[in-house]
């Protein structure tokens, strides 16, 4: 398993990881089979989404601003209840596929840690398993 360290900048942060991602693949020798992307933080998440122009991820982020506003009446004591639900809308987990020793994806996808609760230190864990 491999361990990406991921320093965000700001309260909500959306952070292109797909090349180092490709780069434990290419650390793993591996030729073709799945890699596993996983965020174990219950306020961050995990995305494949467009990476050729940052606007989608802004637009995204602002649609996530607008359904889970920050003042709601919320309950949970420490008042990031918003970053808890953007991470469970967004999800903790991808999964992509590895032919020829390259992940698989589409032109414009990139593969984007999100984060809900920044600025912080963050942890996603990389998982390949090759045929």
């Amino acid at each position: 398993m491999y361990r990406l360290s991921v320093n965000t900048g700001s309260g909500t942060d959306f952070i292109e990881i797909t090349a180092a991602v490709q780069e434990f693949v290419n650390s793993s020798g591996a030729k073709d089979g799945v890699c596993y992307i996983y965020v174990p933080h219950t306020t961050a998440g995990i995305t494949i989404n467009e990476h050729a122009d940052p606007s989608v991820v802004e637009d995204i982020a602002e649609q996530l601003a607008a359904l889970v506003p920050q003042r709601s009446g919320y309950h949970h004591a420490e008042g990031n209840s918003p970053a808890h639900i953007k991470a469970g809308l967004i999800g903790n987990s991808q999964y992509l596929f590895i032919e020829e020793g390259k992940l698989v994806l589409g032109t414009w996808q990139g593969i984007f840690f999100c984060e809900f609760d920044g600025p912080r230190k963050r942890t996603v864990l990389v998982k390949i398993m090759a045929d």
